[in-house]
């Protein structure tokens, strides 16, 4: 596959939050206004890139040669908290008023799985160094794509009437039920 190929399928096709379901916790968490949902996607995209090329120094450089790869999980987790905890500091410095917002979900970036399971998915389709990076921003390109129009959505949804048993998360998911139609629709 080319390079763009690689790219555009990650970020629509095989987008992890609508064929995938990773980072469900932060995109449900995050999306209710376009400020949070642009404040969490650069974060998201930031941690992902920047462990994406550690990860890949990591796996090929120490992991595959000393026949460590079980020892994956950990290392990718453990490369992944580090840069959250960075990413923390920086918005807490510098954008206050977002870190405010975004609050638990911003240190919940380590668990997120969108951007384990992109890493991991690197390390198992066995991406060269710069295909790695070109899946990882197209895969993080669509977190943020997918989540801004969410959080587009879902502050036009709550000016409106809406029957008290689907307000909320129950309405969240029908919305994003009906995106991820719209996405597979695009392939």
């Amino acid at each position: 596959m080319s390079l763009f190929s690689i790219f555009t399928t990650a970020l629509i096709a095989e987008n992890v939050i609508l064929t995938k379901f990773l980072g469900i916790c932060s995109f449900l968490g995050t999306s209710n206004k376009e400020k949070n949902a642009i404040g969490m996607g650069i974060s998201v995209t930031f941690v992902t890139l920047i462990s994406t090329i550690l990860t890949y120094l990591i796996n090929k450089y120490i992991l595959i040669p000393t026949n460590s790869t079980y020892l994956q999980t950990i290392t990718f987790i453990l490369v992944i908290a580090c840069f959250v905890q960075i990413t923390e500091l920086i918005v807490k410095k510098y954008f206050v008023s977002l870190y405010k917002a975004l609050g638990i979900y911003l240190p919940l970036i380590t668990t997120n799985c969108a951007v384990f399971g992109i890493i991991l998915n690197n390390a198992k389709l066995g991406y060269d160094f710069i295909t790695a990076i070109v899946y990882a921003l197209g895969s993080s390109l669509g977190f943020v794509l997918v989540l801004y129009i969410f959080s587009l959505l879902r502050e036009k949804i709550e000016n409106n009437d809406i029957l008290p048993s689907f307000k909320g998360i129950p309405i969240a998911l029908i919305t994003a039920g009906i995106i991820a139609l719209i996405f597979g629709r695009l392939v």
